[in-house]
């Protein structure tokens, strides 16, 4: 039985030899060689298939990744915008009468000098002076207490013009250097290092400070009654 098994195997691998062969005798080999980057055959645009429409669309040129990279780096710059009223650094819209922004601490030291602030800023500038204040500056000496009465006082005299403010929050810093930037017509009076410092920044306005018991003013050379400090 296993020899009989044996014999059909052989013979069958034999037969399978045999028509792998004829095959090849009768086929033959494939000549031809292989094509490599062979483009992909397309339509003419002078085909009769082709509308006129899709003739006249043209495929977008693909960009090099290159040029989108430096697309995205590049990043426009903002030049803030000079006032008109300025002549260089001078300010042509300063004169009299001037409107001079008053501090919180301003009117402190004023009356801890025993200052009368409108007379005290006439006799810097030669000039009527108009002095304004914020509501931001009202809020922050209402919050002051009992020990700034004699101020809140003085702030609310009539002779001082009342800015009113559309913010949110009692910040008057951040209000005094927004509202000089826009308009060029103020003086700010103040004797706070940090808001001097970010007044300086803001071209042709002029700061209003103490010095020797009395009211001086830097950035505006036509105070003459200023002392020289």
């Amino acid at each position: 039985m296993i020899n009989n098994c044996c014999c059909m195997l052989a013979f069958y691998a034999t037969f399978v030899t045999c028509v792998h062969e004829i095959s090849k005798i009768n086929m033959g080999k494939d000549k031809r060689t292989k094509k490599f980057a062979t483009m992909k055959r397309m339509i003419s645009l002078k085909d009769s298939r082709i509308k006129d429409t899709d003739k006249n669309k043209q495929k977008p040129k693909p960009v090099p990744k290159w040029k989108e990279e430096k697309e995205k780096k590049i990043v426009p710059k903002e030049v803030p915008q000079y006032s008109s009223a300025l002549f260089f650094k001078y300010n042509t819209q300063l004169g009299p009468p001037y409107y001079v922004i008053v501090d919180t601490n301003f009117i402190n030291f004023a009356i801890k000098n025993k200052i009368d602030l409108v007379q005290g800023m006439m006799d810097c500038l030669y000039a009527k002076c108009i002095p304004c204040i914020t509501d931001c500056v009202m809020a922050e000496l209402e919050k002051l207490g009992r020990k700034y009465n004699v101020a809140l006082r003085s702030a609310k005299d009539k002779r001082f013009d009342r800015l009113p403010c559309l913010h949110s929050g009692t910040y008057a810093d951040d209000c005094i250097v927004q509202r000089v930037t826009q308009h060029k017509c103020y003086i700010v009076a103040t004797c706070d290092r940090d808001l001097k410092r970010r007044i300086r920044k803001v071209p042709g306005v002029p700061i209003m400070y103490m010095s020797q018991h009395r009211f001086t003013i830097e950035r505006m050379p036509d105070a003459f009654g200023a002392p020289k400090v």
